[in-house]
Formats: structure tokens, sequence, C-alpha cells
């Protein structure tokens, strides 16, 4: 029963830090990284914008998290060397399970905006949001070593 429990902690442990990961900087947010940080300010027009969906590749929070917590349910079947298969598949499927789990959610709305900047050029930024940016719109384009943005004037 003990076991039972510390597992059932461990998943719900788990499920917490994976929504932990989620954090959404928006357009008027800026991180500590960014304290310091220089940035180039250009103007332009948006041309236009796509909604488009975001979402993290990389998932090693729920990942490793899911495999811990399947490994350590799995062990719990079966003794001996039944014990050790069921923590090999509980592991992979506990770590393919928080995988998809950190994938869903960390995803979230974006668009790719295409600005005409005022030197002619075109450039495309794509970003959280929605900013609620519209084609005409005129906009300044924020370019540093974390990436660039586009935000309305």
């Amino acid at each position: 029963m003990k076991r039972q429990w510390i597992a059932t902690t461990l998943a719900a442990s788990a499920l917490v830090v994976a929504a932990g990961c989620a954090t959404y900087d928006g357009p008027q947010q800026y991180s500590t990284r960014d304290e310091r940080v220089v940035q180039s300010v250009t103007y332009g027009t948006v041309e236009s914008v796509r909604a488009v969906r975001l979402d993290q590749h990389d998932a090693p929070v729920g990942t490793v998290a899911g495999a811990a917590v399947g490994g350590i349910l799995g062990s719990q079947v079966g003794h001996g060397a039944g014990s050790a298969v069921g923590a090999i598949l509980g592991a992979v499927g506990g770590g393919l399970a928080g995988n998809a789990i950190e994938h869903g959610v960390t995803e979230h709305q974006g668009e790719e905006v295409v600005v005409r900047l005022d030197n002619g050029s075109t450039i495309a930024v794509v970003q959280g949001g929605p900013e609620d940016l519209r084609p005409g719109d005129r906009v300044r384009v924020l370019n540093g070593a974390r990436g660039a943005r586009v935000e309305r004037v």
C-alpha cells in the first residue's frame, strides 16, 4: 500500500512539473534573461499574418518524469524477473506518456507575421500570440540575442 501511495504521489508530481514548464511570455512580458540585452529596433508595415501552432519539440521533463513513475509502477508487477521486465516496460511506456503530456501542455497558438521594413526588405517572424496584428498595421520589430518579435507601434 505504501509503494502504491509513493507511486501515485510521484505521478502527480510529474504532471505538476510538466504543467509548470508551460509558461507563455506574451509580447509585453520579458524574462530576467532579457535584462541588459541590447535589441535593435526597426519599423515597418505588416504585409500578412498567419495563425500557427507552437509546441515544445524537446520534452525532457515529461519524458524523464514519466519514465521514472512508469518504472516504479511497472516494478510492482510480478516478482524477480517479472518485476524487472515490468519496470522496463513501465519506464518506456511512462516516458512516452510523459512526453505526450508535456507536448500537450506546452502547445499554444502563435502567428507568423510578414513585415515589409521601411528599408524595403521583407522579414517573417514567428511568435506566440495572437498579438492581433493585421495587414497594414504599423509595427516595430525588436531584434536581439534571443530572437525577434513584432509589436504594434
